[in-house]
């Protein structure tokens, strides 16, 4: 008999429980700037969009999505 989902491991779990509550530091808003002006020199629109998302975030994060 086939499972439908995939079994979950305790590691797992306890490792996307430890994901969420540890903070990762941001990058800086000038190397965010450097990736979207790259991203947008090499016409890459997808790493333009996740770049100038990334810098409105850094930017002010307690204003973006809440």
């Amino acid at each position: 008999m086939t499972a439908r989902w995939p079994v979950r491991r305790p590691t797992e779990h306890a490792a996307l429980r430890a994901v969420c509550r540890s903070a990762r530091p941001a990058p800086s808003v000038p190397a965010l700037m450097a990736a979207l002006l790259d991203a947008n020199e090499r016409r890459d629109r997808e790493g333009v969009c996740l770049a100038a998302h990334a810098v409105v975030r850094a930017a002010a994060p307690s204003e973006v999505g809440e």
